[in-house]
């Protein structure tokens, strides 16, 4: 009997799969009307400050890039495809690129992430920082992912 080896990407697109479930729910809110975020500048950084409420369940964006982020207040589970763990504030970390998350708030949140940019337009910070799909990951990252086990 073969076994079925799950790669990285599935479990990126299993997310997202679930992501696309759960906006089928009554009052699901998506993208960046879930939560209430605030945008702050600083010479060279775009820091994004995201207020998860108690009980929600936050599915993230696709990150091209590595940042840290800083959980401020509160106290969160994540998956990812690293598995899962629960943070509580104050704590921070490295996202690296690739990453996606599931979150599910076990307490009101603060969590805080810093992307290095020049950019002051959210849309072109997006279109740098942010993948829709696997595929939209920059080589680099997509390779490591692939050679990583699960």
């Amino acid at each position: 009997m073969t076994e079925s080896l799950i790669t990285n990407r599935d479990i990126i697109q299993n997310m997202t799969e679930l992501q696309s479930a759960l906006m089928q729910l009554p009052d699901a809110k998506i993208g960046d009307d879930a939560c209430e975020i605030t945008h702050h500048y600083a010479d060279g950084m775009y820091i994004r400050e995201m207020r998860g409420k108690k009980g929600m369940v936050v599915v993230t964006k696709l990150h091209k890039t590595t940042h840290p982020y800083f959980v401020v207040k509160g106290d969160v589970s994540v998956e990812s495809i690293k598995g899962t763990v629960r943070v509580k504030a104050p704590a921070w970390g490295i996202t690296k690129a690739g990453t996606k998350r599931v979150a599910y708030f076990h307490e009101d949140t603060i969590w805080i992430t810093v992307h290095a940019t020049k950019e002051t337009d959210l849309l072109k910070i997006e279109a740098e920082v942010i993948a829709e799909t696997f595929d939209e990951l920059p080589e680099g990252v997509k390779e490591e992912l692939l050679l990583e086990e699960v």
